[in-house]
């Protein structure tokens, strides 16, 4: 029987983070946007959160396999990608409303165009069906399809490790391999593209399962010879360099190493400084470091263990303050200084609120038990 291990405070920390920095990325316009990692780096919290997420959901899932038997926790994650593309589909929904309410109430002409939303207004009985199997994708409508496709190979590669170890991994790594080299990509409809290329982004989150999984099988850390650290700093280091070239303050890079840089589809430079940033994390930071107990740390505990609401609205929050940027460009600088902290507040806020409702359901179910 594999034992649950103690609950890492720092994935929590981190997690919530990554949120904070997805929706100060996602302001478009903000100043802020020099203090998150992705202004420094040729990655950025989303090659993180969907690592972490595959650590976390294959721990589960193989906790719950070896526990209640394959089926149940089959039935387990199913559930949840489930309830993730009903967030999906109620995010989409959402997001077009007020994107087409601004796009008349307002004076900020073109967002509906701008953000790839024409099909849905002109061929919705196309687009929805689009939307649904995650093939039509507007402005910040990428990432959960790919979450949820992920979630229902989970299943299949947990019983590839728990046959073939470890070698498991030759599967996801050639497919991420033979999107590089056939430039792979499923089709995108309604005239937006594919934000996340499932077939290279997959790699990451089943890198986390396999992470997950051998932690869970009480294996130990994993090695760290002074040549891989000092690579993965040098990785690192790279990033930098790269990022300081395209804000102007280094010499401007060749176009294929900027095209090693690609998001869309995890280019090996990409993914080599996601991976490099995250180990050496893992290393640095101490698994009970007492700064974690903090205020600020802790309330990013808050939001990363409700990170996936928390990301929902901060998608929202975001786009809403860089529409209210394009609408008052004359106070910019004010909105920046005013918006972004108070759209931080307000995430933590949610995490918090949510934290006291879950507590209050969970006392009162208990109290129905007994």
């Amino acid at each position: 029987m594999l034992k649950r291990p103690p609950r890492d405070l720092r994935l929590d920390v981190l997690r919530g983070w990554m949120q904070v920095s997805i929706f100060v990325s996602h302001a478009f316009g903000t100043a802020f946007a020099w203090g998150i990692h992705a202004a420094w780096g040729v990655s950025d919290s989303s090659e993180q959160f969907v690592l972490l997420s595959g650590l976390v959901l294959g721990s589960v899932f193989s906790l719950k396999f070896a526990r209640d038997g394959f089926g149940a926790a089959w039935r387990d994650i199913g559930m949840r990608a489930a309830r993730l593309w009903r967030m999906h589909l109620l995010v989409f929904f959402a997001f077009a409303a007020m994107v087409f309410g601004f796009d008349l109430f307002t004076p900020l002409d073109g967002v509906v165009e701008a953000g790839g939303w024409c099909w849905l207004a002109s061929e919705p009985w196309f687009a929805i069906p689009g939307a649904m199997v995650g093939l039509y994708q507007p402005d910040f409508m990428g990432v959960l399809p790919l979450f949820v496709l992920c979630m229902l190979l989970l299943p299949g590669f947990v019983l590839l490790l728990t046959r073939f170890g470890a070698r498991a991994l030759i599967l996801p790594w050639g497919l991420y391999i033979a999107t590089q080299v056939f430039e792979l990509r499923p089709p995108a409809l309604g005239g937006t593209y594919i934000a996340f290329d499932p077939l290279a982004w997959q790699v990451l989150f089943m890198t986390g399962i396999w992470l997950g999984w051998r932690a869970l099988h009480g294996a130990g850390p994993l090695a760290r010879p002074w040549w891989l650290v000092s690579l993965a700093v040098s990785v690192v280091l790279l990033g930098f360099w790269v990022k300081l070239s395209m804000h102007g303050f280094a010499p401007e890079m060749p176009a294929w190493v900027l095209a090693l840089t690609d998001k869309d589809v995890l280019a090996p430079l990409r993914l080599a400084h996601a991976l490099s940033l995250a180990w050496l994390v893992s290393i640095l930071v101490p698994r009970e470091a007492r700064w974690m107990q903090q205020a600020f740390p802790q309330a990013m505990a808050a939001i990363g263990r409700n990170s996936l609401q928390v990301f929902c609205l901060g998608l929202f929050l975001s786009w809403i303050v860089a529409a209210l940027f394009r609408l008052f460009p004359a106070d910019r600088m004010l909105l920046d200084l005013a918006l972004i902290p108070a759209g931080i507040a307000i995430l933590i806020a949610f995490a918090r609120w949510r934290e006291g409702d879950r507590s209050v359901s969970y006392r009162e179910a208990t109290a129905r038990s007994q």
